[in-house]
C-alpha cells in the first residue's frame, strides 16, 4: 500500500490544505456566486450553451457553422488548480494536470490547448522542484493529446498548480449535469477515498500508490464510452464530493438520485484512514452541505464520510451504463430529498 520512498522537502507541509480539499465550501461559494449573472445580450453572436446557472463542470459556447455547411462545433472552457495534494513534485504536477483536463472529460470534450497556472514561494522552496511539478503536467497534457502552449506564474506564499484548459466538443452530444431523467443508472468510474489517503499522506508521509495512480489516471476513456453509450448526463467527482456533485446532478436535473451504498467502490484503505481519523476539514463542510437534501436512511457515520470525501481528480458520475464501471444508483422522480442512500 505504502512505498518508503520520501521526498526530500515535503510539498503537502507548505499548504494549509491539499488538492480539492481547499476549495471554498460549496455552501459558501454558491452564496458568493449568487445574482452574479451577465446580461443575456452581450454584444456577442457566440451562443452560451452552458454557463454558470447550473453549477456545471466547465463553460460551453457554440462556434458558428462555417461557410459550406460543416458542423457547428463547442468551445469547452474551463481552469483548475490547488496546493499540493502529494509531496514528490512530477506526481502533483501529473495529478493537477488531470484533474484539470477531467472537466473537459466531463463535458463530453476532448482538450486541445492548455496554459499552466504557477503559484510559487520562490524565496522558500527551490525552482528546480517547479519544474518537476511542470514537467509532470506537461506529461500529461502529452498523454491527452493536448497541446502545452505556456501560462503564467506569479510568487505566492503557498506552492499552487494547475492548468487552464480548452477543448471541443460536439454541441449535439454534450455531458451536461442538467440532463438526467428518471430511470436512468448511475455510474461511477473511479473508486472514492482518495481525499482521506491523501489527507494520510500529508499526517504521516506514508505513500499511497493506488491513490496517486487514481488520481494521475484520464477520464478520457471513460468519457468516450459514456458518449458511445448514449449518455447525456455526468459529472466529474472532486472538491464536492460524491454527494455533493450528486446533488448538484439531481437538483439541475429535477430528479432525485437513490445511491446503492453497498456497490460504491473504495480505494483499499479507504475505510481505515476514516477510522483512524484522518478525514479532512473540507469533507466535514461537504457533509454539513448536503444534509438538509440527503436522506441517509441507515447510512453509518464512517461510510456518510466517505461519500462526502473530498476528491481529488475524481471519476466521472454518469447517469447512464459504462462498461466497466459499477452501477451505484439511479435517478426517480423529484422528491423530498435530492439524494437518498439506501
Amino acid at each position: 500500500m505504502t512505498s518508503t520512498r520520501e521526498a526530500a522537502v515535503r510539498l503537502t507541509q507548505y499548504a494549509h490544505g491539499g488538492g480539492c480539499a481547499c476549495k471554498i465550501p460549496p455552501g459558501e461559494l454558491e452564496d458568493v456566486l449568487g445574482g452574479l449573472t451577465q446580461p443575456v445580450t452581450t454584444g456577442s453572436d457566440i451562443p452560451l450553451l452552458v454557463g454558470l446557472a447550473t453549477g456545471d463542470d466547465a463553460a460551453v459556447v457554440t462556434l458558428p457553422a462555417r461557410d459550406g455547411g460543416a458542423p457547428a462545433q463547442a468551445v469547452v472552457s474551463t481552469a483548475d488548480f490547488f496546493t499540493p495534494v502529494v509531496d514528490d513534485p512530477y506526481d502533483w504536477g501529473r495529478i493537477a494536470a488531470a484533474n484539470a483536463l477531467s472537466d473537459v472529460y466531463a463535458m463530453g470534450g476532448r482538450p486541445v490547448l492548455a496554459v499552466n497556472l504557477l503559484a510559487w514561494p520562490r524565496d522558500v522552496l527551490p525552482f528546480d522542484l517547479a519544474r518537476e511539478v511542470l514537467r509532470g503536467g506537461l506529461d500529461v497534457a502529452t498523454e491527452a493529446g493536448c497541446h502545452m502552449g505556456g501560462g503564467h506564474s506569479v510568487d505566492d506564499p503557498e506552492p499552487k498548480y494547475g492548468m487552464a484548459v480548452t477543448g471541443l466538443a460536439d454541441p449535439a452530444r454534450l455531458l451536461r449535469n442538467d440532463a438526467g431523467r428518471p430511470g436512468m443508472p448511475l455510474s461511477l468510474t473511479k473508486p472514492l477515498g482518495l481525499g482521506v489517503l491523501n489527507n494520510r499522506h500529508k499526517a504521516t508521509g506514508e505513500r499511497f500508490e493506488q491513490a496517486v495512480a487514481t488520481m494521475v489516471a484520464l477520464n478520457r476513456e471513460a468519457s468516450a464510452a459514456a458518449l458511445a453509450a448514449g449518455a447525456t448526463c455526468a459529472t466529474d467527482i472532486t472538491g464536492f464530493g460524491f454527494l455533493g456533485h450528486l446533488h448538484k446532478l439531481a437538483r439541475a436535473s429535477e430528479v432525485t438520485a437513490v445511491v446503492d451504498t453497498a456497490a460504491v467502490p473504495y480505494l483499499d484503505g479507504a475505510r481505515e484512514a476514516v477510522r483512524d481519523g484522518y478525514v479532512s476539514g473540507g469533507t466535514r463542510r461537504n457533509l454539513d452541505w448536503v444534509a438538509p437534501f440527503t436522506d441517509f436512511g441507515t447510512t453509518d457515520a464512517d461510510t456518510r464520510l466517505l461519500l462526502a470525501d473530498a476528491q481529488t481528480s475524481g471519476g466521472l458520475l454518469v447517469a447512464g451504463e459504462v462498461p466497466g464501471a459499477p452501477v451505484v444508483g439511479e435517478l426517480v422522480p423529484r422528491g423530498a430529498h435530492s439524494v437518498l442512500l439506501r
